[in-house]
């Protein structure tokens, strides 16, 4: 039995070593078992009143990530049409999306009819849902790093486009476009960082005592 120590030790050392992945996929295949495995901790997220409002659409065809590809694509440049000077340049050099180079992509949904009408503690608080599904992100993310996968989690794109693109009812909302596969390496420092687009903020910058700081 794996003693709590190095449980602790083991789980601090992913959560350091996970990665928003771009450029490092191989595009080799993925075990099948691995994939279920990946996918059952996800599956295993805690949810609000146990909704499990998520599905998970696995997506391989190549016409279909091609026709993403060139949404997100157009995106990006609606973004770096908006920047300017140094910020414009330093964007420029960022890869936003692994789309084709990884080996599938995982789309994550949210149905907020899962388990209604009567949602357990979803009543006062809208989103809890939503957040349920982003813990399930979360947990997915996690265990592929544990089994030497790669994540990259896409934002450049309009939900309407990825809805009509996967066939995805309207009541059912689209949270992450998530591409998984191989890497040749996770790097040290994530992208953004190593880019000098931002900083991670010290642990003792975000965290308060008893009341939130005044301005």
């Amino acid at each position: 039995m794996v003693s709590p120590r190095t449980l602790a030790e083991d789980f601090y050392a992913l959560c350091g070593r996970r990665r928003d992945v771009r450029g490092q996929f191989t595009g080799e295949p993925v075990d099948e078992q691995v994939l279920r495995r990946v996918l059952g901790a996800a599956h295993a997220a805690p949810s609000v009143g146990l909704s499990q409002p998520w599905d998970f659409v696995l997506v391989r065809d190549r016409a279909t990530r091609t026709a993403f590809r060139d949404h997100v694509v157009a995106e990006r440049d609606t973004f770096a049409g908006s920047l300017s000077g140094e910020r414009a340049e330093t964007f420029s050099r960022i890869k936003v999306e692994g789309i084709l180079e990884s080996t599938l992509s995982v789309v994550v949904t949210y149905d907020p009819d899962r388990g209604s009408p009567a949602v357990l503690g979803r009543h006062a608080i809208a989103d809890a849902g939503l957040y349920s599904v982003c813990l399930a992100i979360q947990n997915l993310w996690l265990a592929a790093t544990a089994e030497g996968l790669g994540v990259g989690w896409v934002s450049f794109y309009r939900e309407p486009v990825l809805r009509e693109l996967l066939g995805i009812p309207e009541r059912v909302r689209p949270v992450a476009w998530l591409c998984l596969g191989p890497v040749t390496h996770l790097e040290q420092t994530p992208d953004l960082e190593r880019h000098g687009w931002r900083e991670r903020l010290p642990l003792d910058a975000v965290v308060h005592e008893e009341r939130y700081p005044s301005a």
